[in-house]
Formats: structure tokens, C-alpha cells, sequence
């Protein structure tokens, strides 16, 4: 079991830039393949971005790619988005996630059905 805590969220300005931050605790966060969703208000949650277990590879949704980058330190059991370039539409409810096993996704990397231990979330808001 993994318990996952964000933060890092705030108000800027479009085209500015956060960094997020995913703390989790257990000594077997290396082995989890790790996701950032975001859910705004009155949309369903939405996947944002994934990384294996050793960092190995990276997936993005394509409203995102090129803007964000996530990635991991399992010494420190930290995954983070980087996010660039932030537009109002990103404007969200952040949360990272961790499948139910180890080493692998469950189903769709994309779907939230997937992903058993979530964050409480944090807030991003741009401006426009």
C-alpha cells in the first residue's frame, strides 16, 4: 500500500510555470508505476501524465505534451510535474495516483479505473 501526498499547486498566470510535487510514503513506492491526473469543475478526472517504475518511460494526453514533463526520484519517493506554458484550460484539481500492483498499469494507463491510491489533490489555477 502507498498513501500519496501533492502539493505545490497555485494561482499563476498563463504562460507561467509550476512544478508539483507527489510525496509518498512506504518502502515500495520504487516499484509502482506512478500517474498525475487533474479534475475540473463539472468535467470528469482526466488523465495528464505517467511514468514507469524506473522512470524509464514517459506518457503525456496530448493537451499536455510538449508543456509538461513528469518524473521521479525514488530515493527521495517524489514524482513531479513540471508544468510550462500553463493555459487557463489547465485550470484543475491535481492529483497523482498508483496502481493497485507493482511493476505494471492496470488496464489503461489513461483511465482513473486503474489507479487504486490517490492523492487528496491539489489546486492549479491560470490566469488569463
Amino acid at each position: 500500500q502507498v498513501q500519496l501526498v501533492e502539493s505545490g499547486g497555485a494561482l499563476v498566470q498563463a504562460g507561467g510555470s509550476l512544478r508539483l510535487s507527489c510525496a509518498a510514503s512506504g518502502r515500495t513506492f520504487s516499484r509502482y508505476n506512478m500517474g498525475w491526473f487533474r479534475q475540473a469543475p463539472g468535467k470528469e478526472r482526466e488523465f495528464v501524465a505517467a511514468i514507469t517504475w524506473n522512470g524509464g518511460s514517459t506518457y503525456y494526453a496530448d493537451s499536455v505534451k510538449g508543456r509538461f514533463t513528469i518524473s521521479r526520484d525514488n530515493a527521495k519517493n517524489t514524482v513531479s510535474l513540471q508544468m510550462n506554458s500553463l493555459k487557463p484550460e489547465d485550470t484543475a484539481v491535481y492529483y497523482c495516483a498508483a496502481p493497485k500492483k507493482v511493476w505494471s498499469f492496470i488496464g489503461s494507463r489513461d483511465s482513473p479505473l486503474g489507479y487504486e491510491y490517490w492523492g487528496q489533490g491539489t489546486q492549479v489555477t491560470v490566469s488569463s
